[in-house]
C-alpha cells in the first residue's frame, strides 16, 4: 500500500514542533522513527495531511537517573534501551523487553515515546511501562502534565494525548536487576506478539502486564491478586484471561489468545522468580 499525500515539516525544537501541532490541528502527526506512524500509513489507517518530523531533536533522547526513579526522553531509540549500562543496573526489564522489540532496524529507528503515542496493544514496551506504574511527561498550548501509564491507554490506537501535545519523558521506578521476565509468542522473530506476558518486581510486589489481550496493553490485576493472596505460581497464571478481551484475526482466535495468556503468565512468573 501507499500513504496518502501529506506536506512534511521538519521541526528544530520542541516549541517549533508544538507550534507546529497547534496550527494544523488534527491533521497534524507527528514522525519521529517512523516504526509505527508509516505501516498504519501504509494501511490508510491514519491519513495525517501534515507529517511533523522531531526525529532529529537531541535534546530528547537521553537516559537518566532522577532521584528514585529512571528519566528517559521520548525520542530514545530501542537500541539505546536494549544497550543502556544504567537500565543493567536500575531497570533490567524495561533494557530486556526492547531487545525483543521487532529486529535490529526497527530497534535502531524506532522510538521509545513513538511506541508509547501510538498506543498499539501489540506492541512491547508499553505493556513494560504499565507494569512498572510509569508516568509520561507531556508538553502543550496548556502547559505540561504527567500521566499516570494506568490512565495513558484508552482504547485501540487512542491514548489520553491531545492533538495539540507533544511527550517529552518516560519516568519508570528502579526495578532493579533481578525479579522480571517477558515472554512473547509470535510467528517470526521480528513480528508483532500474537501475545506476550512481563512480570517484574516493583516494590517487592509482582506486576504482570499483558500484550494484545485487548484494546489496549492490560494490567493483570488477578493475577497479581491471587500471587498477594498467596497462591502459587500456576494457581495464579489461571487468572491471566479475566477482565481481557482479546481479538480473533488470522493469527488467532479468542480461545486460543487467552490459553496463550495463561501459559505465558506462568513462565514469565517462574523466569522472573
Amino acid at each position: 500500500m501507499i500513504p496518502a499525500a501529506f506536506d512534511y515539516v521538519r521541526a528544530d525544537s520542541a516549541d517549533a514542533a508544538l507550534a507546529a501541532l497547534q496550527e494544523h490541528g488534527d491533521d497534524a502527526k507527528l514522525l519521529a522513527g517512523g516504526m509505527s506512524l508509516i505501516p498504519l500509513m501504509k494501511l490508510r489507517l491514519a491519513t495525517p495531511g501534515v507529517l511533523v518530523d522531531v526525529g532529529r531533536l537531541d535534546d530528547l533522547s537521553y537516559i537518566r537517573e532522577d532521584g528514585d526513579q529512571i528519566a528517559i526522553g521520548a525520542l530514545t531509540r530501542h537500541r539505546d534501551l536494549e544497550t543502556s549500562d544504567l537500565l543493567a543496573k536500575q531497570c533490567g526489564v524495561l533494557r530486556s523487553v526492547a531487545a525483543q522489540v521487532g529486529d535490529n532496524q526497527v530497534r535502531h529507528r524506532g522510538t521509545l515515546g513513538g511506541s508509547v503515542a501510538h498506543g498499539d496493544p501489540a506492541s512491547d514496551l508499553p505493556a513494560a511501562l504499565l507494569a512498572l506504574d510509569a508516568t509520561f511527561a507531556v508538553r502543550g498550548a496548556s502547559g505540561e502534565r504527567t500521566i499516570a501509564a494506568s490512565d495513558f491507554f484508552r482504547g485501540f490506537l487512542e491514548t489520553a494525548l491531545g492533538p495539540d501535545e507533544l511527550l517529552t519523558e518516560i519516568r519508570v521506578p528502579k526495578a532493579g536487576t533481578n525479579g522480571f521476565n517477558y515472554q512473547k509468542f509470535n510467528r517470526r522473530a521480528q513480528d508483532w506478539a500474537i501475545v506476550g506476558a512481563v512480570a517484574a518486581t516493583v516494590g517487592g510486589q509482582k506486576r504482570v502486564a499483558l500484550v494484545n489481550m485487548g484494546a489496549t496493553p492490560i494490567r493483570a490485576h488477578a493475577v497479581e491478586q491471587a500471587l498477594q493472596s498467596g497462591a502459587s505460581v500456576a494457581d495464579a497464571a489461571q487468572h491471566a484471561a479475566e477482565g481481557t478481551e482479546p481479538p480473533t484475526d488470522l493469527n488467532a482466535s479468542v480461545d486460543y489468545r487467552e490459553h496463550l495468556a495463561r501459559v505465558l503468565v506462568r513462565r514469565a512468573l517462574e523466569q522472573a522468580g
